[in-house]
C-alpha cells in the first residue's frame, strides 16, 4: 500500500514541477512580469529541493533499516514516523521486521546458551576450534568446557597454539587423528596417567571451518572391564583345574592308603592299583591340554598381512569344509567364490576363524532335520561382514554374553576356545565378531572388517 502512496505523491510532486517550469517558461519568453517571474521561479525551486528531500530521507531510512539488520542492531526504531510520517505503513514494516530480528537473535542466544550449559554439564570433555589443529597461524578455541578444563588440568585457553605449548602431547595425538576420526590414547597429566577415548569431527558451518574435538576418560571403565574379565577367566580356570585335582588328589590318598607300609604288592592288590593309576594319568592329561589350550588364546602368531579376495578366501573355505559337512549330511552353500574384492588380511588366521565358525555350525546341527550352513558376505557403511549362518540349535539369550568367555561351552567335547581365539584373530586385523542368533532358526556369526 505505501509503494502506491509513494508512486501517487511523487508523480504529483514532478506533475507540479514541470507545471511550474512550462509557466516559469512562459512567462520568460512573453512577458516582463518579473516579480512574478522571481516568484515562481522560487517556488519551483523549492519543489524541486523538496523532491531532493523527500527521496533523500527515504533513501536514508531505507539504508539505516537495512544496516540495522546487516549489524544486528536492535535499538534502531521508526515508532515516530510510523505515526507521524509520509508513509506510517513502511516505517510499520520495517519496525516489524526489527522485532522479527531481534526475536531471532534472542532465540538464537538463547539457544546458544542452553547448548553450552548441556555441554557444561556433560563429564566429556568438549573442545571447538575454528580451522584445524594443523593450521600454522594463530586457531582461535571457540569455545572449552569445564570438562576439558578439569580433565587436562589446564585453563580454557583462547588460542590453541597456547594448548599445545602446555599439553605437546595431547595436541600431537590430535594432529595424527586428521581431519576426522577417533583414538585412545594415554597422557600424564602431572603425574597422574589418565586414558582418554578421543574424536574428532570437522564441520563447516557458513563457510567457516570448525573443529570439535571431544574426549573423555575411560580409565575407571577400563580397570572395571579387566577386573570383570579376569574375574570371569579366573573362575573358568579354578573350576577346570579343581574338577581335575580333586578326583587326582582323592585317588592319590586312595593309592598312598593302599602301599603304605607295604614292601610289597601281590597281584590282587596290582589290579587294584592300576585303574586309579591309569585315572590319575588321564586326569593329569586332561590338566595339560587345558593350559596347552590357554597358551593357545594367549599365544597368537602376528598377523602377516596381504591383499586377498573374497572369492579366494571363500573358495578356500568351501574346500576345507565340504568333505566335513558331507559326511554329517549338511548342505554347505558358499557363495560368491568369484568375488574380486579385496581385503588386507592374514589368509591362515582367516581360514582358522571360517574354520571354528564353521565347525561350531556343523556341530549346532545335530538331529537338525534338513541342516544346511552358508558362507557369503555383504558390504554395509565402510564395513564388509564375512558371514557363517545355519539353521541350528542357536543360542539362548542368556548365553549370548558367555560365549566368547575362554572355555565357555554347551558342548560336551568342546573346549570353548573356538570363539576366544576367533574374536582375538579379528582384534587382530582391527575388526570383530559378532553374533545374531534365533534358536532352531537362525543363527549368523559375522566376521567384520573396516573397508575404505
Amino acid at each position: 500500500m505505501f509503494y502506491n502512496r509513494f508512486t501517487f505523491s511523487l508523480i504529483i510532486r514532478i506533475l507540479t514541477i514541470n507545471l511550474l517550469a512550462i509557466a516559469l517558461y512562459y512567462l520568460i519568453s512573453k512577458t516582463e512580469l518579473w516579480f512574478t517571474i522571481t516568484g515562481l521561479g522560487i517556488i519551483l525551486i523549492t519543489n524541486i529541493l523538496s523532491l531532493y528531500f523527500y527521496i533523500n530521507q527515504i533513501r536514508k531510512d531505507i539504508k539505516r533499516f537495512v544496516e540495522a539488520v546487516k549489524t544486528q542492531d536492535n535499538t534502531l526504531n521508526f515508532n515516530r514516523k510510523a505515526t507521524k510520517g509520509a508513509f506510517p505503513e513502511l516505517y510499520k514494516f520495517f519496525n516489524e521486521l526489527i522485532k522479527i530480528n531481534k526475536d531471532m537473535q534472542l532465540e538464537k542466544d538463547s539457544m546458544f546458551q542452553l547448548i553450552k550449559t548441556i555441554l557444561e554439564q556433560i563429564p566429556a570433555g568438549i573442545i571447538v576450534i575454528k580451522g584445524y589443529p594443523q593450521d600454522k597461524e594463530k586457531t582461535e578455541i571457540f569455545f572449552f568446557n569445564q570438562a576439558a578444563t578439569n580433565l587436562l588440568n589446564i585453563p580454557a585457553y583462547k588460542y590453541w597454539h597456547r594448548l599445545t605449548q602446555h599439553i605437546p602431547q595431547f595436541a600431537k595425538e590430535i594432529g595424527h587423528i586428521g581431519k576426522g576420526g577417533k583414538r585412545f590414547m594415554e597422557l600424564k597429566i602431572q603425574d597422574k596417567l589418565i586414558q582418554l577415548s578421543t574424536e574428532v569431527i570437522p564441520l563447516n558451518l557458513y563457510q567457516t571451518d570448525y573443529t570439535i574435538i571431544s574426549f573423555q576418560n575411560i580409565k575407571d571403565e577400563i580397570e572395571q572391564k579387566e577386573a570383570e574379565a579376569w574375574n570371569r577367566l579366573i573362575g573358568v580356570i579354578s573350576h577346570e583345574i579343581l574338577n581335575s585335582i580333586t578326583p587326582i588328589s582323592s585317588l592319590s590318598d586312595t593309592v598312598n592308603s593302599m602301599i603304605v607300609n607295604k614292601q610289597s604288592l601281590n597281584n590282587e592288590e596290582l589290579e587294584d592299583l592300576k585303574p586309579a593309576i591309569q585315572t590319575i594319568k588321564r586326569r593329569s592329561e586332561g590338566l595339560l591340554d587345558f593350559v596347552k589350550d590357554y597358551r593357545l588364546i594367549a599365544e597368537l602368531p602376528t598377523p602377516h598381512l596381504e591383499h586377498h579376495t573374497i572369492g579366494e578366501i571363500l573358495q578356500h573355505i568351501k574346500v576345507l569344509m565340504q568333505p566335513f559337512a558331507a559326511g554329517r549330511n549338511i548342505t554347505l552353500k558358499v557363495e560368491q567364490t568369484s568375488s574380486r574384492i579385496s581385503i588386507e588380511i592374514d589368509l591362515k588366521l582367516i581360514e582358522q576363524a571360517l574354520i571354528n565358525l564353521v565347525t561350531n555350525s556343523i556341530y549346532a546341527l545335530e538331529n537338525i532335520p534338513q541342516p544346511a550352513i552358508e558362507i557369503g558376505y555383504r558390504l554395509d557403511q565402510n564395513k564388509l561382514y564375512l558371514e557363517v549362518t545355519d539353521n541350528g540349535k542357536g543360542i539362548e539369550p542368556d548365553l549370548l554374553g558367555k560365549i566368547f568367555v575362554p572355555f565357555f561351552t554347551t558342548r560336551k567335547s568342546g573346549s570353548g576356545i573356538g570363539l576366544t581365539i576367533t574374536q582375538n584373530i579379528m582384534k587382530m586385523h582391527q575388526g570383530s565378531l559378532e553374533v545374531d542368533s534365533t534358536p532352531f532358526e537362525k543363527t549368523t556369526f559375522s566376521l567384520i572388517f573396516k573397508y575404505l
